[in-house]
């Protein structure tokens, strides 16, 4: 037998035995107001981790002259290979956020 299977026929001998909830007396009330309220987060180390990332790449890349020929083809309208590459990595990393974000969201 495969282990698809035998889920299958634990799954049937169960549905069968199965009289309804048992009773607890207020037992599992009394165990739900005894646990403590989940904490929520704060969303300042988020923002400054954020912040600090984009400063710290900022200040890294200033001196590139890369940036400074993407931006003046960008405002050209000429879309030479060193448009086309920060371009192409800043929608990379925002779909790679997006799918990390959509990933997340499934696990809440």
């Amino acid at each position: 037998m495969n282990p698809m299977q035998d889920d299958n026929d634990f799954d049937t001998l169960l549905r069968r035995s199965f009289d309804g909830p048992t009773p607890d007396a207020g037992f599992s009330d009394r165990v739900m107001q005894q646990i403590p309220a989940r904490r929520s987060r704060s969303a300042w180390p988020l923002a400054a981790g954020v912040f600090a990332g984009f400063v710290l790449c900022w200040l890294s890349l200033f001196q590139s002259p890369l940036w400074r020929t993407a931006w003046h083809d960008w405002f050209a309208g000429a879309w030479s290979a060193t448009a086309i590459i920060p371009l192409a990595i800043m929608a990379g990393l925002s779909l790679l956020a997006l799918a990390w974000t959509l990933a997340e969201a499934d696990d809440h």
